[in-house]
């Protein structure tokens, strides 16, 4: 038998040393060079396709890998929403039961803090008395009379005007 090295080129990708050799048919006939081109054709494509079909199962694989990890970052960035929103729900209602809370506080205060006019009749008295307090010191004392310009009134019945009884008449 007689070895030859053939080397096929196909699709840029060189095929090194196809083995090609010449063996008897039948009774001495030699195979022609024809049918061993044939052959070492259809080995050549039979490697590209052997070739090719790692590639895909390759491929297949990588997309495969790919898709476990989008399914598993999935399923983690749900589970960090669902415990996001879960945090901001809690967080939401403890400030609305501050904001409540605060509420109330702010009610009661308004309820305890006199209307405005009573705070000011009330500033405007005392500074009624704190100016005729001189007047009045030595009265209260018990070193002098009354002040000038006071009026002893008596409180009797007559005196006194009751809303209830104004409307009766």
């Amino acid at each position: 038998m007689k070895l030859c090295e053939a080397p096929l080129v196909q699709r840029g990708l060189a095929l090194c040393a196809c083995l090609c050799w010449w063996a008897p048919r039948e009774k001495g006939e030699w195979q022609s060079w024809g049918e061993q081109l044939k052959m070492s054709s259809y080995l050549a494509q039979e490697f590209h396709l052997t070739r090719r079909q790692e590639e895909i199962l390759s491929q297949r694989l990588e997309l495969l890998q790919q898709m476990e990890t989008y399914r598993g970052d999935k399923k983690t960035k749900k589970t960090w929403q669902t415990q996001a929103a879960d945090a901001a729900h809690k967080r939401n209602a403890a400030l609305l039961n501050d904001i409540k809370a605060a509420e109330k506080k702010l009610q009661e205060r308004v309820c305890l803090l006199p209307h405005p006019d009573t705070v000011k009749l009330e500033t405007l008295y005392w500074a009624s008395v704190k100016e005729s307090l001189p007047k009045w010191e030595q009265f209260l004392l018990g070193r002098a009379e009354v002040p000038i310009g006071y009026k002893k009134m008596k409180t009797t019945k007559q005196n006194i005007s009751y809303p209830e009884e104004e409307s009766r008449k």
